[in-house]
This record gives structure tokens, C-alpha cells and sequence, in this order.
């Protein structure tokens, strides 16, 4: 009697185990594949989502400096300030007399407004000539000839120095008396005479900098689509007849869309939160951008409403060129089928 009950408690567990399974089984593909995505989601929903929910939540507080990080429930009111450009962190800035630490505040320009067209054109211009040198270094590197290996790797250099190392010799570059660049900038008359200390030649030069690093990051991304297309193809366009440009603009700009796009994407959303090289070369008060924005009114001002808002609102602007691109994207991969 008791091996029948353990034999019958067995097989209960058996079929309870087993009736999972037989689900998965009847599942179509899309919904098999959505579930094998559940742990994934759900780890993108903690480490993702929830900061990002709570930023939200933060930003509708009124700032506090005195113990308590927040103040009263405000609603939406920091967002039209901030667009209005009469921040807490501008107003605090201004009234206990620091405006000497934040030279941008002294130009007429609201707060808000500078540091969002910084990021804006800094995104833009830095995407653009990143992706036009590196689809240049990856049309050099995609084709055979010696000492291949060497070129990747001087191309792949800059990529890999640490940000805080990169400000540096871009500092040190741009220091007039100690490196060539600065006087060279005066002499074509680029620059002025104290490039580090001006907010317009300063933006400049954070933005040479990173375009000499992350171009190679761009470079290697459409170097893979490039090497993904099938040699035969062009081939046949030889045989053809069709010129290089027609076989660049019939076979090489089509197919290696989807993977220029997804290179841009990810150099976008970096480039929309651009601190590092900012910090690390010129400084946050000469060149501010929306991260320096959030970081100096935490660290500095401990102004974490306002911090929050332009968080929440820098994240907004990433989400909206994301569906640009992933719209672009789509429209891509419909013409390739």
C-alpha cells in the first residue's frame, strides 16, 4: 500500500511538472520567443524603468535645501519653469552670488536653454561627421591590402583611451603656450586667444575630441554590415557594367542601412548624454550640457527637483530619437525585403 502511494504521488508530481511543458509546446513562435524575453524584460524593468519611474516622481517636488531632499508636490510646475527658462537651480545660482563659477548664466541666456542647445548641436554635428569618417574608415578597412591589420589597430586606438585621459591631452592641447593646436586655431583665426576659457571655442573643441575618439566606435559597427554583404553581388555589377559609385549607391548604401542606423542610434543616445569629455576637457561651467545640468544640481546644489526634471526630460528627448531611428530603421529593412 505505501509503494502504490508513493508510485501514485510520483506521477501525481510527473503530469504537475509536465503540464508547463505540454503549454509551451502548443506555443506559437512569436509567443515561445516573447516568453524566453520575460527574464530579460523584467531585469531591463529593475535596473531601467523603476530609476526612471522614480526621476518622474522626483521632479514633481518642489526643491528643498534645507533637510529634507524634497519639498511640496508641485505637478508639472518645474517642467514650464524650466522651459521658461527660471529654474531653482539658475535662481540659487544667481542670488547666493556663483554666477562667477557659471560664466553661461552671465550671457543673457537662460540656464535651461544654453545647456539644451549645447547638447542638441553637440548630438547632431558629432553623429554626423562620426558617421561620415567612420563609414570612410570602414570602406579603407573593408578592403584587402597590406598592413590591414596595423590600420585597424591605429584606427582603433583612440577608442580605447579613457575619457579622463582624452580630456587631458585635449586640454593640454588647446593650453596656449604648451600645445600647438591653440596657436594654430589663432593663426587660420578659428579660435581666440583663451579657447579654454570661451564657451564657443571651447564647444569646439570637446567636439573635435570626441569625434577623434568615437569615430573608430562607428567605424568598426559599419565595418561588420560591410563585410556582411555578398561579394558576388558586386560582381555581377562589374559585369554590368555599373560604375563604383553606382555599385556604392545600388548595393552598398542599401544594404549596410539597417547597420548604420543601429551605429547611430547608439552613438545618439550617448552623445545626448555627454559629460565625461565636457568634465574632463573644458569644464561644465564654460560648456554646459543637460547631464552637467543634472550633475551640478545634485552635487553641487543638492537641487534634486530640479535635477530631476531635466533627467526626465533628457530621457524624453533620447526616447523621441530612438523612435526616429527605430522608424527609419523599419523603413529600411522594408526596402531590402
Amino acid at each position: 500500500m505505501a509503494a502504490d502511494r508513493s508510485d501514485e504521488t510520483k506521477g501525481g508530481i510527473q503530469q504537475l511538472l509536465a503540464r508547463p511543458v505540454n503549454r509551451m509546446e502548443t506555443l506559437s513562435e512569436a509567443a515561445y520567443a516573447y516568453l524566453l524575453l520575460v527574464p530579460a524584460f523584467l531585469l531591463l524593468a529593475v535596473v531601467a524603468f523603476y530609476p526612471l519611474a522614480e526621476t518622474l516622481r522626483m521632479s514633481l517636488y518642489e526643491d528643498s535645501l534645507g533637510a529634507e531632499p524634497l519639498g511640496e508636490f508641485v505637478g508639472i510646475q518645474n517642467y514650464l519653469d524650466m522651459l521658461a527658462g527660471d529654474t531653482r537651480l539658475t535662481r540659487e545660482v544667481v542670488d547666493v552670488g556663483l554666477s562667477g563659477s557659471f560664466p553661461f548664466l552671465e550671457l543673457g541666456t537662460p540656464f535651461f536653454r544654453q545647456a539644451l542647445f549645447v547638447t542638441l548641436a553637440f548630438a547632431i554635428l558629432s553623429v554626423l561627421f562620426e558617421t561620415l569618417i567612420g563609414f570612410g574608415q570602414a570602406l579603407i578597412l573593408d578592403k584587402e591590402f597590406r598592413g590591414r591589420r596595423w590600420v585597424r589597430v591605429a584606427i582603433i586606438l583612440p577608442w580605447a583611451i579613457p575619457v579622463a585621459i582624452q580630456g587631458m591631452l585635449f586640454y593640454l592641447l588647446f593650453q596656449p603656450q604648451v600645445g600647438f593646436a591653440s596657436d594654430l586655431m589663432q593663426w587660420l583665426g578659428l579660435f581666440g586667444s583663451t579657447p579654454l576659457g570661451s564657451s564657443r571655442d571651447g564647444f569646439f573643441i570637446v567636439l573635435i575630441a570626441d569625434i577623434w575618439k568615437t569615430s573608430a566606435f562607428m567605424a568598426l559597427l559599419i565595418l561588420a554590415g560591410l563585410q556582411s554583404i555578398d561579394r558576388s553581388l558586386y560582381d555581377v555589377a562589374r559585369v554590368s557594367g555599373a560604375s563604383p559609385w553606382q555599385r556604392f549607391k545600388l548595393i552598398t548604401l542599401p544594404l549596410i542601412m539597417p547597420a548604420l542606423l543601429v551605429a547611430m542610434l547608439f552613438r545618439t543616445m550617448d552623445a545626448m548624454r555627454v559629460y565625461g569629455v565636457i568634465d574632463s576637457t573644458i569644464g561644465c561651467s564654460t560648456v554646459p550640457s543637460l547631464t552637467c545640468m543634472v550633475v551640478d544640481g545634485i552635487f553641487s546644489t543638492r537641487i534634486y527637483g530640479t535635477a530631476a526634471t531635466v533627467a526626465f526630460f533628457t530621457a524624453l528627448l533620447i526616447g523621441g530619437f530612438i523612435v526616429v531611428y527605430l522608424w527609419q530603421f523599419r523603413e529600411a529593412e522594408g526596402g531590402l525585403t
